[in-house]
């Protein structure tokens, strides 16, 4: 949750009190300093995101059960994954909710399945879909584990996580025991993906801390009323890796794989080959502890380079209070760079791969840095917002603690998104500002982004700690857009890990079919490659997964191509139909 860093044990001061002089030195300094790296952005059309929650029908709140006694989870969750249940090519929403605590009055608090009905409008069909199931969720992960061509969902929370199959009928059974990923843990965000390249989707989870309600301890922000406690407060607890043995049951090969870190404290994870072997890679962000980029031997085994690489730490040395992450090739370069959120006072963090196994942090150098000091990231993740060929960055905010401005005045509880233009090569734009929907003040935890209305540009999904889930429809005047949606047949069902490279304008775009990333959340599998005002491209070469590569020749803008591994453009579905 990235507590960190602002309460301590109700018995003491905490650190902020120790730090706090320092740390108003060293914020002053570098607000004042001069921004390098950064040219203002020629003219282009507004980025303009319109709230559309209501008219499209989603009704979803969140439900932390905070009641007071602040408890650890409560300022956490939670997330939502994109996902398109009944196989009609529209993509759905799965928001995970949490619960009230035992004891606690209220009546049941469930998550919220909601079909896409191909109108701009959703529609709740939780009731009777088999998710309608009470837990404290904070993430979701979904994929097609069993290769049956109906996506499963894999849901994580607070004292025990729910593999969920799709059955094909409009209902899922929850196969959690059957398929051995029984816990009583406290998860956060998952990821499926093919670590082994076997065909059949293995699935990482990261986990928090130690914590359950037997263990919480009182902590406080100003040393006598009770507040969250940071994550130090908790031991850490290793994440899980499941290799899926093909018959529907998943084997725990976490230390055989060199995973077992009982110190890690995770939130957030990316799928990443940032060395370009073919072989998908890990980075999780932790919270107070070294980030990890986890090297995908291809023999079955990980081993953790973040030090080396330059991802474990700040500029300064220490670790960071980390969130969300993705992972993309957003400088043109071949090779996949990474995204973190950061506490406040900590910025996000823009890793540029250097190659060699090397990263940089760019946001120092550039807006990025200064427009995020102050702010509290969740989720975060790379889109084409107006489809101009260059990505852009996306940043969902809000703090933990509803009392920080007593103790830090700059810094709210609600805050503002941040929406960074890609301008070129390390020069990014904050654009929030322009669209009300994003400017507007919300303890944001989740995001995803999603073609929720099938016009070519990518739209946005947010959820609130405790609150209302947000649609924010897409209403810039960008460029044209290629979408390709992806089948695996030698590969897994889903093609996670299929990487495509799109040619067109003298340049190669590169993207990979991933779930995981953002924070607690997924995005859409269908990868869009904005075009500018190209209408078409000269080729689109896919690696699958296990390496088998198909190249396909000119394809018209303004469509969704349907890629069946082997047997190549299997369906086209024109923007607006």
């Amino acid at each position: 949750m990235a507590a960190g860093k602002y309460a301590g044990p109700l018995t003491s001061p905490g650190p902020l009190a120790l730090t706090a002089g320092l740390l108003a030195g060293a914020l002053g300094t570098y607000l004042a300093a001069p921004l390098t790296g950064q040219r203002a952005s020629s003219p282009a059309a507004p980025m303009t995101f319109t709230d559309v929650t209501q008219a499209a029908g989603v009704t979803f709140t969140h439900v932390s059960g905070a009641f007071g006694k602040k408890y650890l989870p409560e300022t956490m969750g939670a997330g939502v994954a994109v996902l398109d249940v009944d196989g009609d090519g529209r993509q759905d929403l799965f928001f995970v909710n949490s619960r009230t605590w035992p004891g606690r009055a209220g009546g049941p608090t469930l998550p919220a399945l909601y079909r896409n009905a191909g109108n701009g409008t959703f529609t709740d069909i939780t009731r009777g879909s088999g998710l309608d199931l009470e837990m404290y969720g904070m993430g979701a992960a979904a994929g097609d584990y069993d290769n049956d061509g109906h996506v499963d969902l894999f849901v994580t929370g607070v004292g025990g996580n729910r593999l969920f199959r799709n059955t094909g009928t409009g209902r899922f059974v929850d196969l959690t025991d059957k398929a051995r990923l029984t816990n009583r843990s406290f998860s956060a965000s998952a990821a499926w993906f093919d670590y082994d390249r076997d065909g059949h989707l293995d699935l990482f989870v990261t986990n928090y801390v130690q914590w359950t309600l037997e263990t919480d301890k009182p902590c406080a922000l100003d040393g006598k009323n009770r507040s969250y406690c940071t994550p130090e407060t908790y031991k850490g607890e290793s994440p899980w890796l499941f290799r899926n043995l093909g018959n529907g049951t998943f084997e725990d090969v976490t230390k055989k794989a060199g995973l077992y870190d009982p110190d890690s404290k995770g939130l957030g994870v990316a799928l990443v080959d940032y060395d370009n072997d073919g072989w998908t890679d890990l980075f999780v962000a932790n919270d107070t502890q070294p980030n990890r980029l986890y090297r995908n031997s291809g023999k079955g085994t990980f081993t953790d380079e973040a030090v080396g690489a330059g991802v474990a730490f700040s500029e300064a040395g220490t670790p960071r209070a980390g969130m969300g992450v993705d992972a993309a090739d957003f400088d043109g370069t071949g090779r996949e760079g990474l995204l973190v959120g950061n506490f406040s006072n900590e910025m996000l963090a823009l890793y540029r791969n250097e190659g060699e196994g090397l990263f940089v942090d760019q946001a120092p150098t550039s807006s990025i840095g200064r427009d995020s000091l102050l702010t509290l990231t969740f989720a975060c993740f790379f889109l084409d917002a107006d489809n101009d060929g260059r990505l852009d960055i996306f940043a969902a905010n809000g703090h933990v603690a509803d009392d920080i401005s007593k103790v830090q005045p700059r810094i709210t509880h609600a805050q503002p998104a941040h929406l960074f233009r890609g301008l070129g090569p390390g020069r990014y734009q904050n654009v929030a500002a322009a669209s009300p929907a994003l400017s507007q003040r919300v303890v944001a935890r989740g995001a995803a982004h999603l073609d929720f209305d099938n016009d070519g540009d990518q739209d946005l999904v947010v959820t609130t700690n405790n609150g209302p889930a947000r649609v924010l429809r897409n209403d810039s005047r960008g460029g044209r857009a290629l979408r390709l949606s992806l089948v695996g047949r030698r590969a897994n069902r889903s093609a996670i890990g299929a990487r495509v490279r799109v040619s067109w304008g003298g340049a190669a775009h590169l993207s990979t079919v991933r779930t995981g990333s953002s924070y607690l959340s997924q995005s859409e599998l269908p990868l869009t490659f904005g075009l500018a005002q190209a209408s078409k491209v000269e080729q689109v070469e896919i690696r699958w997964p296990g390496g088998q590569v198909e190249r396909l020749g000119p394809q018209a803008a303004g469509q969704t191509l349907v890629v069946t591994e082997g047997a190549g453009i299997t369906r086209r579905v024109p923007f607006g139909k």
